[in-house]
């Protein structure tokens, strides 16, 4: 089993950069593959970004394309999540996610039942 802990989250103004982290414990991070995802008061936890084990494959939602980058370091057990040119509809908590295997293991990436464990998230919040 996996433990993952998000960090990094906070208040930032329209425009701005947030770093958020993943770090990961009990297992060897390389042999899963990491996904994003937040989840807006009233709103459905949405997909934002996924990223093999390797990380030499990344998916992105449209809605942050060219504006989040997700990338992770195997050797610290760490993934990332960068964002940047921040919106306040980008406001929600954002989760971590986990799941063993490659990405055939994953199957449908962009959907929070394919992933096995998560973090307790950390608060985002965009101001106008």
């Amino acid at each position: 089993q996996v433990q993952l802990v998000e960090s990094g989250g906070g208040l930032v103004q329209t425009g701005g950069s947030l770093r958020l982290s993943c770090a990961a414990s009990g297992r060897i991070l390389s042999s899963y593959t990491m996904g994003w995802f937040r989840q807006a008061p009233g709103k459905e936890r949405e997909f934002v970004a996924a990223i093999s084990r390797n990380g030499s494959i990344r998916f992105y939602a449209d809605s942050v394309k060219g504006r989040f980058t997700m990338s992770r370091d195997n050797a610290k057990n760490t993934v990332y999540l960068q964002m940047n040119s921040l919106k306040p509809e980008d406001t929600a908590v954002y989760f971590c996610s986990a799941k063993f295997g490659g990405l055939s293991a994953v199957g449908n990436y962009y959907e929070h039942t394919s992933y096995d464990y998560w973090g307790q998230g950390t608060q985002v919040t965009v101001s106008s």
